[in-house]
Protein backbone atom coordinates (compact mmCIF):
# COMPACT_ATOMS: atom_id res chain seq x y z
CA UNK A 1 0.00 0.00 0.00
CA UNK A 2 1.59 3.39 -0.99
CA UNK A 3 2.30 5.54 1.92
CA UNK A 4 3.25 9.58 1.99
CA UNK A 5 5.39 11.66 3.60
CA UNK A 6 3.88 15.61 4.20
CA UNK A 7 5.94 18.28 5.33
CA UNK A 8 3.75 21.12 6.61
CA UNK A 9 6.41 23.96 6.81
CA UNK A 10 4.64 26.35 9.95
CA UNK A 11 7.49 28.96 10.27
CA UNK A 12 11.53 29.73 8.85
CA UNK A 13 13.41 30.76 11.36
CA UNK A 14 16.70 30.59 9.39
CA UNK A 15 16.45 31.23 5.23
CA UNK A 16 19.96 29.50 5.07
CA UNK A 17 19.83 26.83 6.88
CA UNK A 18 16.48 26.16 4.44
CA UNK A 19 18.46 26.79 1.74
CA UNK A 20 20.80 24.40 2.99
CA UNK A 21 18.74 21.74 3.08
CA UNK A 22 16.65 22.44 -0.31
CA UNK A 23 19.97 21.77 -2.07
CA UNK A 24 21.35 18.70 0.27
CA UNK A 25 17.65 16.74 0.32
CA UNK A 26 17.13 15.41 -3.36
CA UNK A 27 20.28 13.18 -3.20
CA UNK A 28 19.13 11.52 -0.75
CA UNK A 29 16.00 10.41 -2.48
CA UNK A 30 18.58 8.07 -5.01
CA UNK A 31 17.86 4.57 -4.29
CA UNK A 32 14.62 4.93 -2.98
CA UNK A 33 11.45 4.43 -5.03
CA UNK A 34 10.09 8.42 -4.64
CA UNK A 35 7.88 10.15 -5.91
CA UNK A 36 7.15 13.83 -5.33
CA UNK A 37 3.79 14.82 -5.46
CA UNK A 38 3.69 18.12 -4.55
CA UNK A 39 6.84 20.82 -3.86
CA UNK A 40 6.04 24.12 -2.44
CA UNK A 41 3.29 25.08 -4.82
CA UNK A 42 0.51 27.59 -4.92
CA UNK A 43 -1.49 26.58 -2.34
CA UNK A 44 -4.84 27.64 0.13
CA UNK A 45 -4.77 27.31 3.89
CA UNK A 46 -8.38 26.88 3.88
CA UNK A 47 -8.60 25.34 7.55
CA UNK A 48 -6.27 26.00 10.83
CA UNK A 49 -2.97 27.91 11.34
CA UNK A 50 -1.50 29.32 8.39
CA UNK A 51 1.22 27.32 6.70
CA UNK A 52 4.37 28.78 4.23
CA UNK A 53 4.87 25.57 2.12
CA UNK A 54 4.23 21.82 1.56
CA UNK A 55 6.06 19.35 0.74
CA UNK A 56 3.97 15.83 -0.17
CA UNK A 57 6.60 12.35 -1.00
CA UNK A 58 4.66 9.34 -2.52
CA UNK A 59 6.48 5.81 -1.46
CA UNK A 60 5.23 2.28 -1.74
CA UNK A 61 4.98 1.80 1.51
CA UNK A 62 5.26 3.02 4.97
CA UNK A 63 8.44 0.71 5.47
CA UNK A 64 10.01 2.42 2.58
CA UNK A 65 9.24 5.68 3.90
CA UNK A 66 11.06 4.73 7.21
CA UNK A 67 13.81 3.24 5.32
CA UNK A 68 14.39 7.09 3.70
CA UNK A 69 13.30 9.08 6.43
CA UNK A 70 15.09 7.26 9.36
CA UNK A 71 18.40 6.57 7.12
CA UNK A 72 21.96 7.81 7.44
CA UNK A 73 21.51 10.28 4.72
CA UNK A 74 18.43 11.87 5.23
CA UNK A 75 19.23 12.00 9.14
CA UNK A 76 22.25 13.88 8.39
CA UNK A 77 20.25 16.49 5.92
CA UNK A 78 17.36 16.85 7.78
CA UNK A 79 19.30 18.90 10.87
CA UNK A 80 19.43 21.71 8.82
CA UNK A 81 15.42 21.88 8.30
CA UNK A 82 15.40 21.46 12.02
CA UNK A 83 17.74 24.56 12.25
CA UNK A 84 15.78 26.14 9.52
CA UNK A 85 11.96 26.03 10.41
CA UNK A 86 9.19 24.80 12.16
CA UNK A 87 7.54 21.98 10.45
CA UNK A 88 5.14 19.50 10.92
CA UNK A 89 5.82 15.76 9.48
CA UNK A 90 2.77 13.28 8.57
CA UNK A 91 3.23 10.08 7.21
CA UNK A 92 0.36 8.63 6.28
CA UNK A 93 -0.97 5.44 4.19
CA UNK A 94 -3.34 5.45 1.17
CA UNK A 95 -6.13 4.00 0.73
Amino acid sequence: MSAYLIFTREKTLDPQELAAYSKEVPPTLAGHNAKVLALYGKHEDLEGVATEGTVILEFPSAAEANAWYDGPAYRKVREHRFKGATYHVILIEGA
